[in-house]
């Protein structure tokens, strides 16, 4: 069962995380971390929230692949400006081990 913690922003980028890509599909975030994420670290969560349109209006959607792989490209520096749009919590939506 998975469980909400009233997750309310994203933690800072790590000095080689120079971009937060959120996604715009759960089937894709579900590959990223269950193909990808998983094999390389051994775990990993699918996450949904709400961003303000209006701050996601200053980025364009990148296609990272096929039509289905959607993404936008947020610089780490820009983390705190993208957590003050999330409107609501983030809510844990699948767990991968």
């Amino acid at each position: 069962m998975i469980r909400n913690s009233g997750i309310r922003a994203f933690p800072p980028r790590l000095p080689d995380q120079p971009i937060f890509y959120p996604v715009l599909s759960e089937e894709y975030a579900v590959k990223i971390a269950r193909d990808w994420n998983v094999p390389a670290s051994g775990s990993d969560y699918v996450t949904r929230f709400q961003v303000r349109r209006s701050f996601l209006e200053n980025y364009s959607v990148q296609k990272a692949g096929g039509l289905a792989h959607l993404e936008y490209w947020i610089p780490a520096e820009e983390m705190a400006a993208f957590n003050a749009a999330i409107v609501g919590e983030i809510e844990v939506v699948a767990e991968f081990r």
